[in-house]
């Protein structure tokens, strides 16, 4: 018999670990959203995970198009135009009320003459009056010329009852857009609602001229207070009754062309 050949034991080698290259590190793909592999349209708006207040703007829009919406709140969707806009911020920028610090100077100027003994005729400065209740009073008291609104105050019912009490009480009201724009008006970052109680004698045309709008497009219009909103079904939706719709009327015929012939 032949020798058995003997097994050498083989002598595990310790395998030593590769070292990361710092010029060419590893960068293993991400295939998540918004990682390596882009989809082809470069707008990706889409996918950004936009803020809770823009998510909730966007909500409530699309709910005033679906919903059916009051006249009483409809109407807030139908401001006044660009152009009537520049003429009527034009007026409002002239009587703009005075700073804090404005006002603290004036008070210390007229102190200070008093202590002195110079005594001056205050004279009244026609100013934009601003606040919810103390517009609300300049309507109620008829001292109001013009009351202008935002119609996106937020939540609607602190103004949804103002045009309402300007009819009533038959003082002229616009609607405008951005409440931020109105704010700025009164050194604040918004505001709700503002009124003009008096102007100069130069700016009187100007003033009439946006009253006489203001009862044409809000006060006398007898359509906003009638008209409902909303209803507007989405792109998909109106897709899918369009396609039934279609189905019933190809049917209907089909119907009739049999009646015929029997």
């Amino acid at each position: 018999m032949a020798p058995k050949k003997s097994k050498k034991l083989a002598v595990e080698k310790k395998k030593t670990p590769k070292k990361a290259d710092p010029l060419f590190p590893s960068r293993p793909k991400n295939f998540g959203i918004g990682g390596d592999i882009r989809p082809r349209n470069t707008d990706l708006s889409r996918f950004v995970k936009w803020p809770k207040y823009i998510r909730l703007q966007r909500q409530r829009t699309i709910l005033y198009q679906r919903l059916k919406v009051p006249p009483t709140v409809n109407q807030f969707t139908k401001p006044i135009s660009k152009n009537e806009a520049v003429t009527l911020f034009s007026l409002l920028t002239k009587y703009r009320p005075e700073t804090v610090a404005a006002k603290k100077q004036r008070i210390k100027e007229m102190a200070a003459a008093t202590a002195s003994g110079d005594k001056k005729d205050v004279k009244v400065v026609n100013q934009v009056k601003y606040g919810l209740k103390h517009v609300t009073n300049m309507i109620t008291e008829k001292k109001a010329e013009l009351v202008v609104i935002a119609c996106d105050t937020n939540p609607i019912e602190l103004v949804m009852w103002m045009p309402a009490l300007c009819r009533k009480m038959d003082v002229p009201f616009m609607i405008v857009k951005n409440k931020a724009r109105l704010g700025t008006i009164v050194h604040k970052k918004t505001a709700s609602c503002l009124a003009i109680t008096a102007v100069n004698k130069e700016d009187k045309g100007q003033l009439s001229l946006l009253k006489n709008l203001a009862q044409e497009k809000f006060n006398d219009n007898a359509e906003l207070t009638r008209k409902w909103g909303g209803g507007i079904m989405g792109l998909k939706t109106q897709a899918k009754l369009d396609k039934r719709a279609k189905a019933l009327a190809i049917e209907e015929a089909k119907k009739a062309a049999t009646s015929g012939l029997a």
